[in-house]
C-alpha cells in the first residue's frame, strides 16, 4: 500500500494556486490513499487530493473546514495518528510520542511546523514512529516537498519526494 503524506498547503489563505508539483507527483506516483495533516484551508485542495486517492484531512490552526482534529486509521497492520500539532505547546518528540502512545498508534504523523521530521522512539517498551512531512508549498527552512509510505503488512518504508 502506498500512502501519500502532506501537510501546510495553505491553499486559499497563502495562495490562489493548486499545489501543481505536489498534484504532478500524485499523478505519477498514484498512492493509495493520501493523508493530510492538516491548513488545508480550502475544500476545493480536497477535492483535488481526491481525484488522485482518498484523502484523509485533519484541522489546522488555519483551518476554517469542519475536518476533525485528530484520526486514527489502520494501513494494513499499521495504526497511524493523523493530527496537526497546533494544540500542544511545544512539538518536542517527548510530547509527540506520549501523544503516539496515548492514541495507540506505530506512526504518529503531524504538521504545522512546515518542516520535514523522521525519527524513531521507544518509550515503555513501545516504538513509535514520529513523521512531519513538511510542506509542498510554503516550506521553512526546507525543500518543498511531501512522503510517500509505502507499508507491507507490519513494515513501512519512507521515501521523501522533494521538488528542487
Amino acid at each position: 500500500m502506498i500512502i501519500a503524506v502532506t501537510s501546510d498547503t495553505h491553499h486559499g489563505d497563502k495562495t490562489n494556486n493548486l499545489p501543481s508539483l505536489l498534484l504532478r507527483e500524485l499523478g505519477k506516483r498514484r498512492p493509495d490513499l493520501i493523508l493530510h495533516a492538516g491548513d488545508v484551508t480550502s475544500p476545493e485542495l480536497l477535492e483535488a487530493l481526491e481525484e488522485f486517492a482518498p484523502t484523509i484531512a485533519v484541522r489546522g490552526n488555519a483551518d476554517h473546514l469542519n475536518l476533525p482534529e485528530e484520526k486514527v486509521l489502520e494501513a494494513e497492520d499499521v495504526r497511524i495518528g493523523l493530527l496537526h500539532g497546533h494544540q500542544f505547546f511545544s512539538l518536542n518528540a517527548q510530547f509527540l510520542t506520549l501523544k503516539a502512545l496515548d492514541m495507540g498508534v506505530d506512526v504518529l504523523i503531524f504538521g504545522h511546523t512546515h518542516r520535514f521530521y523522521h525519527e524513531a522512539y521507544s518509550l515503555h517498551g513501545e516504538k513509535v514512529t514520529l513523521l512531519n512531512p513538511g510542506s509542498p508549498t510554503f516550506p521553512r527552512m526546507d525543500s518543498a516537498g511531501f512522503v510517500l509510505l509505502h507499508v507491507d503488512g507490519e513494515n513501512i518504508g519512507l521515501e521523501r519526494i522533494t521538488f528542487w
